[in-house]
């Protein structure tokens, strides 16, 4: 099952108590103070790894716990630290405080790490009190409280490109034909579920990674048909290609429709570099093709097959230029 949000509770350890100790031994009866440090509390880090996918893990563990510190000892003995804990999660994921709102860190690259709950100190022993005025201290502080957090993890997909369209308009398709993932591929609209992944190797040993967005719906920017699940995975994509149907009665109208979804969602994501790609024209017979209120002659626009491969080869240069413009 793929995942791409949670909401977990992580906690540090808190720091172990300060000894009240006195030193004891054959010919000193009456010792100064001797007690020790309590040992820190252990800290929370989250760690991005390429081995992971989804959040499916955090859905059944919501909770997280550093060690506490241990107490001080006698004789100035310090308290042992607590261990801190790594959470993996998936290279993508952006972290944000649930309560606050405030985005903790985006870990975007394997290997990443963020602290995100620091542990707390260990408490101070009693041979810290001792003054002229007070010889024997009969007390030391308590350990300070961990850090305590509510965590929101949002996996977004890592790609160059993402296809965006509505669905069964061939998207799964291109990706198959133009790298090796192998998606889920009917004639029946929202086979697409999850975003699919593809590494498209080009000339000169160049390459981009492709994403194949669920199809998007009018209302998606709202949640209608898992909408805004599917859009944030776009939002890390450098270039976008709008799918439509070559055979569509309405293309504008459709290629409006799938801006305004992304408008609606994040304006940011309709300035991004685009290629509008008119997918199935191996079912058009006739020849030029002509799409009312397109100029084919633009650069940024592109008539393919995904199932054929035709003119993909257009395509891909196209999004090389601007994958790899100087």
């Amino acid at each position: 099952m793929f995942v791409d949000y949670a909401e977990i509770d992580v906690a540090a350890g808190d720091g172990g108590k300060g000894a009240v100790s006195f030193h004891r031994e054959k010919y000193v009866p009456k010792g100064g103070p001797d007690g020790g440090d309590g040992g820190k509390g252990g800290d929370v880090f989250f760690r991005a790894s390429a081995n992971l996918s989804t959040l499916l893990d955090f859905r059944y563990k919501r909770k997280y716990r550093a060690p506490d510190g241990k107490p001080g000892g006698k004789n100035n003995r310090s308290g042992e630290g607590g261990n801190s804990i790594h959470i993996d999660v998936p290279v993508g994921t952006i972290l944000t405080e649930v309560d606050s709102n405030r985005k903790l860190a985006d870990l975007s690259s394997n290997g990443q790490t963020v602290l995100v709950c620091r542990g707390g100190k260990g408490g101070k022993g009693n041979t810290h009190f001792k003054s002229p005025t007070n010889q024997t201290p009969r007390f030391a502080e308590p350990g300070e409280r961990g850090e305590r957090k509510r965590v929101a993890l949002e996996l977004r997909s890592i790609a160059d490109v993402g296809l965006v369209g509505f669905p069964n308009v061939g998207k799964s398709t291109l990706l198959s034909r133009v790298s090796a993932a192998r998606p889920k591929i009917a004639d029946y609209p929202f086979t697409t579920k999850v975003p699919n992944l593809g590494i498209v190797p080009l000339s000169g040993f160049r390459s981009f990674v492709m994403a194949d967005i669920p199809g998007l719906i009018e209302g998606a920017h709202v949640g209608k048909g898992m909408g805004t699940q599917f859009l944030r995975h776009i939002q890390r994509t450098r270039v976008l290609v709008y799918m439509i149907d070559v055979a569509s009665e309405t293309p504008r109208l459709d290629l409006d429709t799938l801006k305004n979804e992304m408008k609606s969602f994040d304006p940011l994501l309709v300035k991004k570099p685009a290629i509008v790609a008119f997918n199935k024209i191996d079912l058009i017979k006739e020849r030029p093709i002509r799409i009312d209120g397109f100029d084919l002659q633009d650069k940024d626009t592109v008539c393919i097959s995904a199932a054929t491969g035709e003119n993909i080869d257009n395509l891909l240069n196209a999004l090389a230029g601007k994958l790899f413009a100087a």
